[in-house]
């Protein structure tokens, strides 16, 4: 994986070029200085993002959500902060703003990430990073070249287990890893749907037009919104989405992966409208100088009413039930889950001692205050979760859900974008925009 672009770095080779220079955030930040905050899409997950930046240092001076309802509660609590439905209002009106979270619905994530970027404000996104490939290929580019901090919110990449994790793979405890696996009971709302059907009125303090913002039209109903939206290709990303940047990402990260070869799906229950009820994504990794291929597999929902795990010879009699992640090394196997570290590993048939291997890694508070702490340092890379680094990241993520919507298997040229064995794969690289709504 190819190392960030550093701001000093990044201005270094602009600086002959005006234009170029003055990507870069106007407002330079002492130790001291307060950040000030607007949030996009304040209700729900927006709602704690909103808290955690506040008592991480964060002035919280704008917040957007089009719903007044669902964002009450972060309304009330931060009353001198101005409010919009519109994040296009707040971004255009509101010159003060140093930078933004985006907490919106997944179809929203990218048109208001990169409008805030390409104004120089500073981002941090939920993950998934955005709804489709391409609008993650788009992040990516416009925040290296604004120079601005970012962070995606897939919160256990700063904290102690993956850091952990990923110092020990990469030391070498199991060997060199030749699979992975990974999992979620997801979806936990419904899917394999079809559009829901009924005239319903909008509830008076929610915007469906904003809302909706760049999918396609179509008329309100309770099923959307607030919180089943994920179901939904027009909106949500499915349980892949929803879950594999925080489930993936560590052995995404120990293994130094870059793009798939290919990428194949077994799935149960999805309609045009919806995601699959279950389904098993294959990665296919290729080697890595002198580390060996991958084979990176995803699994979420039930098939037949039991839970997708992987393969008896991969669980090797353990309960994984604990767990959410195995490597298969060729000196041994981890069992792994981000949340703690008491992980079961075994190398050479034995229990691992894992003490005698150095932290490399920098250890943080929390997500919130790397991303902080890179801005007030002005340092882009600081954040370890930024979009250089995300952005790629969340374009595997998605390719799965390529794979699931085409039925096929697909050959990825990630250079050019594009599925290279079945070219009607590639009508889900990326989408149409409602007219009015652009990146």
């Amino acid at each position: 994986m190819k190392k960030p672009i550093t701001r000093r770095k990044f201005v270094s080779t602009t600086a002959a070029t005006a234009f170029a220079f003055n990507f870069f955030p106007s407002r330079v930040f002492g130790a001291n200085d307060r950040i000030l905050l607007g949030g996009i899409g304040v209700g729900g997950k927006g709602r704690g993002e909103i808290n955690d930046n506040s008592k991480a240092g964060a002035e919280i001076v704008a917040l957007c959500d089009v719903d007044d309802n669902r964002a009450a509660e972060t309304f009330k609590k931060f009353p001198k902060a101005k409010r919009y439905k519109d994040f296009r209002v707040m971004l255009e009106k509101q010159k003060d703003i140093d930078a933004v979270t985006v907490s919106t619905p997944d179809h929203t994530h990218a048109v208001a990430a990169v409008m805030a970027m390409k104004m120089g404000k500073h981002c941090y996104c939920q993950k998934p990073l955005t709804h489709s490939v391409y609008e993650a290929r788009v992040m990516t580019e416009v925040a290296r070249e604004k120079g601005v901090v970012t962070q995606m919110g897939n919160q256990a990449h700063s904290g102690e287990p993956i850091r952990r994790a990923v110092e020990l793979i990469q030391a070498g405890i199991i060997g060199d890893v030749t699979e992975a696996h990974m999992w979620t009971n997801r979806p936990v709302w419904p899917q394999g749907v079809n559009r829901p059907a009924g005239d319903h009125k909008v509830p008076d303090t929610l915007d469906w037009d904003l809302f909706l913002g760049p999918a396609p039209w179509r008329p309100y109903h309770p099923d959307y919104a607030p919180f089943k939206w994920r179901g939904y290709w027009d909106f949500g990303t499915g349980a892949l989405g929803d879950m594999a940047c925080h489930i993936m990402d560590m052995a995404y990260w120990s293994l130094e992966l870059g793009a798939p070869d290919w990428v194949q799906a077994e799935q149960q229950g999805m309609t045009q409208e919806s995601a699959p009820t279950s389904s098993i994504v294959t990665y296919q990794f290729p080697k890595r100088g002198k580390k060996p291929p991958v084979k990176f597999v995803w699994y979420d929902g039930k098939n037949n009413g039991k839970q997708n795990y992987p393969p008896a010879e991969v669980v090797d009699g353990e309960d994984i039930s604990k767990y959410g992640t195995v490597l298969v090394g060729k000196k041994g196997t981890m069992f792994f889950n981000r949340s703690r570290t008491n992980w079961l590993i075994k190398a050479n048939g034995v229990m691992a001692n894992t003490t005698e291997i150095p932290k490399t890694i920098p250890r943080v508070k929390n997500e919130d205050q790397e991303w902080l702490d890179g801005i007030r340092n002005g340092d882009p890379d600081q954040p370890l979760s930024n979009f250089n680094r995300s952005g790629p990241f969340s374009e595997v993520v998605l390719l799965g859900n390529v794979a699931i919507r085409s039925g096929k298997k697909i050959e990825w040229d990630s250079k050019n974008l594009r599925v290279t064995n079945a070219p009607e794969a590639n009508q889900y690289i990326r989408r149409e925009y409602r007219k009015g709504w652009s990146l």
